[in-house]
């Protein structure tokens, strides 16, 4: 069978994305329609004109930040992403990737450009949602405790992070964390809809393992809560004593006051209606000493990229380790400080400290 013959300047050309192919000297060899429109521009406006022609002193930061990405891909033969840019009311995400010629140096430069102005937006919105369904920061029972949320850098979707703090009767509090499966204002939804379940749940139950089973079954009804994880805890200051249970969710951190760190990890069972059948849940306790510190958190503070869990795990304990704060504000600044990658996190991250 004959192979047809391909016409790839008219493929190029056709392309729904913007994108046009550089020198390394950054002068114009082609640009496709979606490109051309964008830009305001005719072909012969456009091709054999260096990419800065004609831009406005108002872009100078923006031409220097995509000069700047071009000529590492040129020098370097590696692709880069850059950071989402705004240029007046719109928002564009820029990729520029090298074309190597037989011998592997860079011959061209592949420039797309996509607009992202209503991702952005429905960002914007989810996180303005999420924000409006957590509770604030505040002392509990007495005893302090800090929060912190932090999206992730640079995606376009929020996720489905959450945590909650519940005066329960008598000397008990309940604290947990969760991670909902998905992004946007989906994810959103489903975390304000397991969030207010399980604190209301968690106000009645007979312990965290039965607060979860419950919360499985719910889960099996709301479209998209299948997979959530949850760590849930209930600290009892007449008893002094921490009962907790995890629905595959990373395992809180308890400090002790000589600066042992202990992972409570002895009641973990599956996410929530991930499993064939529902079922009970189990659930462990330990004993805590006046001065403890308790740390939940989602996984984006622990988990990277390349990384098996128990190095991020090792990490969290060696900066709760160092950092021998018992107030909760200052311990939580310092963990953050210490764990999250100064460029930025590609995951939204949840943590609470309650100081016991």
């Amino acid at each position: 069978m004959t192979e047809p013959e391909i016409d790839y300047t008219a493929v190029f050309r056709a392309l729904p994305g913007a994108v046009a192919l550089l020198t390394p000297q950054l002068v114009y060899l082609d640009a496709n329609e979606a490109f051309l429109r964008e830009l305001g521009r005719t072909r012969e406006q456009v091709i054999g004109r260096h990419l800065f022609d004609n831009v406005p002193d108002a872009d100078a930061a923006i031409v220097r930040q995509v000069q700047a990405s071009l000529h590492r891909v040129a020098e370097t033969g590696e692709s880069n992403t850059m950071p989402l840019e705004r240029h007046g009311e719109r928002y564009w995400s820029m990729t520029n990737i090298p074309i190597l010629a037989s011998d592997q140096r860079v011959a061209l430069l592949l420039h797309r450009v996509e607009e992202a102005t209503e991702l952005i937006r429905a960002r914007e919105v989810a996180l303005s949602l999420q924000e409006a369904m957590l509770p604030a920061a505040r002392p509990i029972c007495r005893h302090p405790a800090a929060v912190r949320y932090r999206p992730a850098v640079g995606a376009l979707h929020v996720c489905g992070d959450w945590y909650d703090l519940v005066d329960l009767p008598g000397s008990r509090i309940a604290v947990a964390v969760g991670d909902v499966v998905g992004h946007g204002l989906a994810a959103a939804g489903v975390m304000g809809q397991l969030r207010s379940a399980l604190s209301a749940v968690s106000r009645v139950a007979d312990g965290p393992a039965r607060a979860l089973e419950v919360l499985g079954l719910y889960a099996r009804s709301v479209e998209g809560a299948e997979n959530t994880t949850v760590a849930t805890t209930s600290i009892d200051w007449d008893t002094r004593t921490i009962t907790y249970s995890s629905a595959g969710h990373p395992p809180p951190a308890l400090r002790r006051t000589d600066g042992a760190v202990d992972f409570l990890d002895q009641a973990t069972d599956p996410p929530l209606a991930a499993r064939p059948e529902h079922g009970s849940r189990i659930q462990a306790t330990v004993p805590f000493t006046d001065g403890d510190v308790l740390v939940l958190y989602t996984d984006g503070l622990i988990e990277r990229r390349g990384e098996d869990l128990d190095t991020g795990l090792t990490r969290l304990a060696d900066s709760l380790s160092h950092h021998r704060s018992s107030d909760p504000e200052t311990l939580a600044d310092a963990i953050l400080a210490d764990l999250l990658p100064p460029d930025g996190i590609t995951d939204d991250t949840a943590l609470v400290i309650v100081r016991l």
